[in-house]
């Protein structure tokens, strides 16, 4: 079956025979899926492919499932199940794939991959449906340069080999970083093909207007982490309004309590305490944010998959100021739509938003240029035309090339 969108023509007919593919998606939760997924479902919905989900289920259910998907849900956290909630969580998962048989099974994320490999093998041994995992960013754990995480890397290591040995399919990167890290730790290079992010709307994430405000707003919107350098943005800021700068910082996002390395609420109205700084918590329509904003800020300590709110601010007109880490610097090309710092490095951080603080001009070429590189890279139909192919590559080698 070839995965291209359908044609309108009535008079090409589909065969009653032919049967429609089944692809399965796991993922830890439903906003994970809605998120990160949905463009590429939709597109093979619409090639005729029948979709069918397991995550835990929170506030996207019957989003989902207006969607016309099949949604089955999980009672797993991303963290902090115990070894009764792993073993638990395996046996319904391997029980999903023998009741749903699907042709492809989609993997998103760590967890997904190392759990869906092992009941992938419970429910089918070897001769499973094809896999696809989906590494969106290895973190500090495979990436950290902590005691701790170069302790625990060759268990990550063996962990993911084994979840994904024998099996037929492609694991796939945001960012050659996490590519070579993968081949370092023993899987094959040949199944490791890189498909940079989920894309970005960009008629929705249109060029916004410089804001006018003398104040210049820096804005750091993602989820409230310490290795998003929440700790590093607020010191720089700090020190420039100290230098007698007229500017402040906005944090845009929520705690994560599935995450140890979560802020809690009571540190960030603490951060936003002080004077120049805001949080404002969860923000519907992150537009709001880089319509206020003239520069995007992420300091990530260890890196990323493929930072999405980045790519939005730079589909917005928005100059970045990130970290040279995985993920990071393949959306900032430095001196071009942003400037690159390294990790940890709070003076060259001030240093580099001062620098664009001080130049509107700067700001706004470099806006110019990050809106140029989302559309030829980043953009939806770019991203997901490189998912389909993928895809249609996989049906075919599971159908014999009908």
């Amino acid at each position: 079956m070839l995965l291209t969108r359908p044609s309108p023509n009535p008079t090409l007919p589909t065969p009653a025979a032919a049967k429609r593919p089944k692809l399965f998606f796991l993922a830890t939760e439903d906003w994970y899926f809605w998120s990160d997924r949905l463009p590429f479902a939709r597109a093979l919905r619409e090639t005729g492919c029948d979709i069918a989900i397991a995550a835990r289920v929170q506030a996207h259910g019957e989003r989902i499932r207006a969607e016309r998907f099949a949604l089955h849900p999980l009672g797993w956290r991303r963290r902090d199940d115990g070894l009764v909630g792993a073993l638990r969580a395996l046996r319904q998962i391997s029980r999903l794939y023998r009741v749903e048989r699907p042709d492809i099974v989609n993997h998103l994320a760590l967890k997904p991959v190392l759990f869906g490999g092992v009941a992938r093998r419970l429910a089918f041994g070897r001769n499973g449906p094809v896999s696809i995992d989906w590494i969106m960013g290895l973190g500090s754990g495979f990436t950290g340069r902590t005691l701790k995480a170069r302790l625990l890397r060759p268990l990550l290591g063996a962990a993911l080999r084994i979840a994904t040995a024998g099996a037929r399919g492609r694991i796939v990167v945001q960012n050659p970083d996490d590519g070579a890290v993968l081949a370092r730790l023993g899987i094959d290079p040949r199944r490791i093909m890189l498909i940079r992010g989920s894309g970005v709307d960009t008629a929705r994430f249109a060029p916004l207007p410089e804001p006018s405000a003398e104040t210049v707003t820096v804005a750091l919107v993602a989820r409230m982490l310490r290795g998003k350098g929440v700790f590093d943005a607020v010191p720089a800021i700090r020190r420039l309004r100290a230098d007698g700068l007229a500017i402040e910082l906005v944090l845009a996002g929520t705690p994560d309590p599935d995450s140890r390395d979560s802020l809690t609420e009571p540190e960030l109205s603490a951060i936003a305490a002080e004077p120049g700084i805001e949080w404002l918590g969860r923000v519907e329509d992150v537009r709001t944010v880089w319509a206020r904003a003239a520069i995007a800020v992420l300091p990530s300590t260890y890196g990323e998959g493929l930072p999405r709110a980045l790519l939005e601010a730079a589909a917005c007109g928005r100059p970045i100021v990130t970290t040279d880490t995985p993920g990071c610097r393949e959306v900032v090309r430095h001196g071009e739509n942003g400037l690159l710092v390294p990790p940890h490095d709070i003076a060259a951080l001030a240093e580099a938003i001062a620098a664009l603080a001080a130049d509107p001009a700067r700001r706004q070429a470099m806006g110019r240029s990050g809106r140029v590189m989302v559309e030829r890279e980043f953009a939806e139909p770019v991203i997901v035309a490189q998912t389909l192919a993928l895809y249609d590559e996989l049906l075919r080698e599971t159908t014999g090339g009908r």
